[in-house]
């Protein structure tokens, strides 16, 4: 049962994860896509119906050229969230408006699309398209752990991006990149999440422990994997039992392995 779940974990966490993430971007793109052309994109934290957003709803297009860069954000920054793309903290602005907007997205498992911010130099160009339009940011600088963050002035717009930094699923701390908008800036649309009331889930390098019943599903679904191919075993033998077992075993590894997987840090 321990190599199964390691197994999966692994498998999930190195492969798997990437192609999920390829999956999930590709929904997002085409889902955005269509509330661009409607006009319907939000530019708060609700949508055009007033509904609050839910974690996982596309709200922007990022574009970084010199990294290769070309990512659908989503709302909200959960671990589970950012499985999807880059995400948005609920209690910052959207890009392009004016204010401080802050983006997080993983340095290395599913698809670090942020793996490699840190070699953005100062003067290079981001651009966000949103539901009010694009927006160009210029690098202002990257920032770590103690660094001051630059002024901001008043009716100004400041892009941070944010992910872990260390080695290879192995974070140490997070490391920034401030922007600052180029564009003119939009109006700000409301939001209802502050700092004082942002989920702690979705704070830098926090684990989702919201589908922690999940994982206890999982996990209760291998071992009734487990005690029928014990029983399968002695009944009808090796070769029949790895036959229809073996799928059966590695699918309930990778489900526990996934569950495990948004306990990791968000920006991991």
């Amino acid at each position: 049962m321990l190599a199964v779940v390691l197994f999966g974990f692994l498998l999930n966490l190195t492969l798997l994860s990437q192609l999920q993430h390829v999956v999930s971007q590709q929904q997002l793109r085409s889902e955005l896509a269509e509330q661009l052309a409607a006009g319907s994109a939000p530019v708060s934290e609700g949508t055009v119906d007033n509904v609050l957003l839910s974690d996982g709803d596309p709200v922007a297009r990022l574009e970084i050229p010199s990294l290769g860069v070309d990512q659908i954000v989503v709302e909200g920054t959960s671990s589970a969230v950012l499985t999807k793309g880059p995400g948005h903290r609920r209690d910052t602005f959207l890009p392009g408006q004016s204010g401080v907007s802050v983006l997080m997205g993983r340095a290395t498992a599913y698809g670090g699309p942020f793996g490699r911010i840190q070699e953005l130099p100062p003067g290079e160009t981001i651009s966000v398209i949103t539901g009010q339009g694009e927006h160009i940011y210029r690098v202002l600088g990257v920032r770590y752990a103690g660094d001051p963050s630059p002024a901001l002035a008043p009716g100004t717009s400041r892009l941070v991006l944010e992910t872990a930094r260390g080695g290879p699923y192995m974070p140490s701390g997070v490391v920034r990149v401030d922007a600052e908008l180029v564009s003119g800036a939009k109006p700000d649309g409301a939001r209802l999440t502050t700092f004082a009331t942002l989920n702690p889930a979705d704070k830098e390098l926090a684990s989702d422990f919201g589908t922690v019943w999940a994982l206890v599903f999982a996990c209760q679904f291998l071992v009734l994997a487990e005690v029928a191919c014990v029983w399968s075993l002695q009944r009808f033998g090796r070769a029949k039992t790895w036959v229809v077992f073996v799928p059966v075993l590695l699918l309930s590894g990778l489900l526990v392995a996934d569950q495990l997987t948004r306990l990791l840090p968000n920006l991991m």
